[in-house]
Order: structure tokens, then C-alpha cells, then sequence
């Protein structure tokens, strides 16, 4: 409930949804960063679909649950979403990415836009409840790791923030899996481990193109404190800790251990590739999008691979 966040925060530019003109739609859209709720959405559908294949049940047999938790998930993601913007509402105008934001401009009322946030967490949760009681935890642990760890404790305080928000991010494909079993087999467990090592390397690349406005925001993020050179290293340490990730799915075949190894190898390759243009900040926004690529392309094999 992705820092990818996933309920990744992801804070991610490139994937909230910024409009130029405001309506009520699009103001609504803008508060639940529709974008990120989209993304955890596809991480989520994958655990439940694996959870499903698995277990030896048909899709089509259980589309009330399939139902029921992508709106469950969505509606408690994008609960969290909208909270995050009603607290961060003094820092955003601080910085050129989120100086739009509905929370902002005043296009959107504070008191209203925190009562949403909880009534679209409180759906959320009822929709959740119609699967298993294991999917209602997980959702609300990740919903709370999000609002108070991250956002309220240690996204302004420390430069561990990106990794205590990883926690969130990764919770979504857990969710799906509950959904369908609440024992929660290896294979779930070995999707949060991807989602969490992911979301450091995304999110610090996005921090170093970004830096200037964290900076002034007064967010400590990895770059703005360490600088460039430490946080490169650390990008470089957690696509490492992704490698051994793909081992842990051997269900999935040969054929995913070997796309999931290349992609890996590529992100790394990618790093040593761009820093011949000995700008940082080009290099950050190669390894960005690769980073964003890799996700897609990673969990979308997991389920084409399912149905060869």
C-alpha cells in the first residue's frame, strides 16, 4: 500500500492522476491518487489469482470474492490515500508535484476530504469482511502502517522513512491471497518480499529527481541527506536483495526464474549502462522507469504464466 506504497504512496508523480482543470470527478480522483490505487490493484489480483490457481480453484466459480476484494482493496487504498493528502496538506505546497493537489488549491474541503478518507476505509472493510477475517487484518494493518508509521511518525522525522513505508506497499498481494487463504502459503509471503525490496529502489530514484522539493518541503528523504552517491549504493544493495526473490516461487516454473532473474540482472545492467551519461538525475529517471517496468512485467507473468 506502495511507499508502492503500494498501499504503495508511492507519493508517485507519475502515477497520480494530475489534472490541469478541476471538476468534482476529477478532484475526487486526484485525492485517492487513482493511479496508485490502480497499481496495488494489479498486485493484489495477482495474489488472489495465484491463491486461486493453486488451491486447484476455478476463477469463474468465485467472482462474488474476486469482486469483493479488488473492492475491498481499492476502497481501503484509496481511504489511506486520501488520509495521507489531508495530513500532508502544509508540506505539499511546498513542493511542484503536489502544489495541485485538491487539499491545496482548496478546490476540496480539509474536514470533508479526513471524512471520506474513513468512510471509504470503513467500505473497504465491510467488502473485505465478506471474504476471510486474515484479509480484514492484513487490510487494516496495512492501512495503519501507512497513516501512522509513514506518514504521521516517520516521513518527516527520519531517512528510513522510504523502508518503514515499504511495509504498506507490500501488504496488497497478501490481501488477495487471504482472500482466497487465510494460512497464507510461502508463495504470498515471497510476493511481499518483492513488493517491499522493490519499492526502495523505485521510490529513491524518484527522491533523486525530486530532491530539491523534498529538500524544501523539509522531507528527509535518502538523497536529500546522504546525497547522490550513498543512495545510487543503496539502490544497487536492494535490487540485489531481489535476485534470491524468484527462487522462493518455484510453482511458477523454470520459464519465470528466468524471466524474473533477467529482469533483475536488467535493472542492475541498467544502472551500470546509465552512468555513462554522468548525469545523475538522467540516471535516477532510467532506473525509475525500469523500475516501473519491471513491476508490470513481473506480476502480469506471474498469471499469463499460470494459464499456459
Amino acid at each position: 500500500m506502495s511507499n508502492s506504497r503500494a498501499i504503495i504512496d508511492n507519493n508517485d508523480p507519475d502515477l497520480e492522476n494530475n489534472v490541469p482543470k478541476s471538476t468534482a470527478w476529477k478532484d475526487f480522483l486526484a485525492l485517492i491518487k487513482i493511479g496508485i490505487v490502480n497499481s496495488n490493484l494489479i498486485t493484489t489480483f495477482t495474489g488472489l489469482w495465484l491463491a486461486l490457481h493453486f488451491s486447484g480453484k476455478s476463477f469463474f466459480d468465485h467472482l462474488d470474492l474476486i469482486f469483493y476484494t479488488l473492492i475491498g482493496s481499492g476502497l481501503i487504498i484509496a481511504g489511506a490515500c486520501a488520509l495521507n493528502n489531508y495530513i500532508d496538506r502544509d508540506i505539499d505546497p511546498l513542493m511542484d508535484r503536489t502544489k495541485k493537489r485538491p487539499t491545496v488549491t482548496g478546490t476540496a474541503n480539509p474536514t470533508k476530504v479526513a471524512a471520506l478518507s474513513f468512510l471509504l476505509i470503513i467500505i473497504g472493510t465491510l467488502f473485505l469482511m465478506l471474504t476471510t477475517v486474515t484479509a480484514v487484518v492484513i487490510g487494516l494493518i496495512g492501512v495503519f502502517s501507512y497513516i501512522v508509521p509513514y506518514t504521521i511518525w516517520s516521513k518527516r522525522r527520519y531517512v528510513s522513512n522510504t523502508v518503514i513505508g515499504s511495509f504498506s506497499g507490500a501488504v496488497p498481494p497478501l490481501i488477495g491471497w487471504a482472500a482466497v487463504d487465510g494460512n497464507l502459503d510461502m508463495m504470498a509471503w515471497a510476493l511481499f518480499l518483492i513488493m517491499f525490496c522493490w519499492q526502495p529502489p523505485h521510490f529513491y530514484a524518484l527522491a533523486m529527481r525530486r530532491v530539491e522539493e523534498y529538500r524544501a518541503a523539509g522531507v528527509p528523504m535518502l538523497p536529500v541527506i546522504k546525497g547522490f552517491k550513498t543512495t545510487k549504493r543503496h539502490i544497487y544493495i536492494w535490487v540485489a536483495a531481489l535476485l534470491p526473490l524468484p527462487f522462493f516461487l518455484p510453482e511458477l516454473g523454470l520459464p519465470f526464474l528466468i524471466l524474473a532473474t533477467l529482469l533483475n540482472i536488467g535493472w542492475i545492467a541498467t544502472g551500470i549502462y546509465a552512468r555513462k551519461f554522468k548525469d545523475d538525475i538522467k540516471w535516477a529517471t532510467l532506473m525509475f522507469v525500469y523500475s516501473l517496468q519491471y513491476l508490470t512485467i513481473m506480476f502480469v507473468a506471474m498469471v499469463i504464466i499460470t494459464l499456459l
